[in-house]
């Protein structure tokens, strides 16, 4: 008999799973957590209930009572049936993933499956799935919305990604490495700048600077808009300190000294 069209919102399948610490039937594990105040670990899951003849039997594939097939894809060991998506189980993530497989390789350091056109192309974050999305705080590893990985290594779920470009913010909520290639955007703050020349009290002053993109720390001219790093070129820089007057400025050269603030009292933040 062909797999009938039951299951939930989360997978298309045919059975119900007996809830191994409550002993409840549920659809399927993300079912049983939205209802009750517990989890249920899907890997200790033994007897499933058929949805066509209320048969319950050992977990497997295929009803012995009336031969539904309970999914189109089934893993014995994460107990996940489901239509077929082309899923593989990986042994080293514990867990079943979207394939299909040859499209995936397991990083050993990140500890996740990535995308095979990321093998030589991505900076690795030890166990970097291994911790919540820094934006809504839930899990990334087993999560089934899928990861996005920005240029420092580190993690979002993609929808969590695509919700913090639309707001306009674009670095890492982790270590605030800019999100993705900022070149662009670079070029079109430098017309901005050009454009929009500072007051005369203002004109000559320089501020000190960390880049958030390249680490450098360096002496740059002040603007409201923006301070370029001059190593990288990036905006995405925190003002160290206050500003730098030239008379300071030039005074600290002679003498062969760091130039001093001319505000002491203010605090670094990202412009």
């Amino acid at each position: 008999m062909a797999a009938t069209e039951a299951g939930c919102e989360h997978y298309v399948r045919s059975c119900l799973l007996k809830a191994p610490c409550c002993g409840k039937f549920y659809v399927c594990r993300l079912c049983h957590d939205g209802e009750e105040n517990h989890q249920m670990d899907r890997f200790k899951v033994r007897e499933v209930k058929c949805a066509a003849c209320n048969t319950i039997q050992d977990a497997q594939q295929t009803c012995k009572e009336c031969s539904v097939e309970f999914g189109e894809y089934y893993c014995d060991i994460c107990h996940l049936f489901d239509k077929d998506k082309k899923q593989y189980h990986c042994q080293p993530c514990g867990i079943c993933r979207i394939g299909p497989r040859e499209k995936y390789f397991h990083c050993k350091k990140c500890n996740l499956c990535l995308a095979t056109d990321l093998k030589d192309n991505h900076k690795c974050v030890e166990n970097v799935s291994r911790q919540n999305c820094p934006v809504c705080m839930e899990d990334i590893h087993t999560s089934r919305v899928g990861a996005h990985v920005l240029d420092c290594g580190h993690l979002l779920h993609k929808t969590c990604y695509d919700e913090m470009l639309r707001t306009g913010a674009y670095r890492c909520p982790l270590c605030m490495h800019s999100a993705f290639n900022m070149k662009e955007f670079w070029a079109e703050r430098d017309w901005e700048i050009a454009h929009s020349p500072m007051p005369a009290e203002y004109k000559d002053a320089t501020v000190k600077i960390i880049c958030n993109d390249c680490q450098a720390h360096c002496v740059v001219s002040f603007h409201v808009l923006g301070m370029k790093c001059s190593s990288c070129g990036s905006y995405n820089t925190a003002q160290d300190g206050g500003l730098i007057s030239q008379a300071a400025a030039a005074a600290a050269q002679v003498l062969g000294e760091q130039p001093r603030d001319e505000d002491p009292e203010t605090e670094s933040h990202n412009v």
